[in-house]
């Protein structure tokens, strides 16, 4: 019988909130422009990291939620980097950039992609500004969904864990497009440590929404 996971922290930003393991910290007027939101976000939890401001802005709701749910659990110092993996949705895939990058090159007569935007134009991007800044060095793979699938997620990080992969898991949903942004990462680990909530489909259900 397979080990039984835990999902030991969480964090959400949306809709002007940003919610970790239940409490909701940070808010402001849902209709803010969600670039702004993510900023002001960052600067309110004093997270200082430079290269925030060079990020597209997938990457950085993603590094804000992923710092704030590290805060709440520090597993990169209960575990071995590369027995941490990361394992990332979304809808969009990284067309807000990719959006951007091409009007860089639409125009034959004014041409002028940008290296710095260029670089974004895949969303496994965001695994690796978060990998980085951890040092994170274990198994990471980002996929492609209508919505969040959580009956995908759990099967795919029982598997990881269960079969030695990884022994703790950084998961969950980060999409930005056209002024809209949805992010919820979690931990998943086999102890029964933080909130100590089964890894299931319902309860990931139950999270997320």
């Amino acid at each position: 019988m397979a080990a039984p996971n835990y999902i030991t922290a969480y964090a959400k930003i949306r809709s002007g909130k940003v919610i970790l393991n239940g409490e909701t910290g940070y808010s402001a007027n849902a209709d803010e422009p969600a670039a702004d939101f993510v900023k002001a976000a960052y600067k309110h939890y004093e997270l200082n990291y430079p290269k925030f401001y060079k990020m597209d802005q997938l990457c950085r709701l993603a590094f804000v939620c992923s710092e704030l749910l590290l805060r709440a659990n520090k597993v990169t110092a209960n575990y071995a980097t590369e027995d941490i993996a990361i394992i990332v949705a979304n809808n969009a895939a990284s067309l807000e950039i990719d959006t951007e990058h091409q009007s860089t090159i639409a125009d034959a007569d004014n041409y002028f992609p940008s290296p710095a935007v260029f670089v974004y134009t895949l969303p496994n991007i965001l695994i690796g500004e978060i990998a980085i800044r951890n040092s994170i060095k274990g198994e990471n793979t980002f996929f492609i969904f209508d919505t969040f699938d959580p009956r995908f997620m759990n099967s795919y990080i029982h598997s990881m864990l269960n079969t030695g992969r990884a022994k703790c898991c950084i998961a969950g949903w980060v999409d930005f497009y056209e002024n809209k942004y949805d992010a919820f990462l979690y931990t998943v680990e086999q102890t029964n440590n933080g909130l100590g909530i089964a890894h299931t489909e319902e309860q990931l259900n139950n999270l997320y929404k």
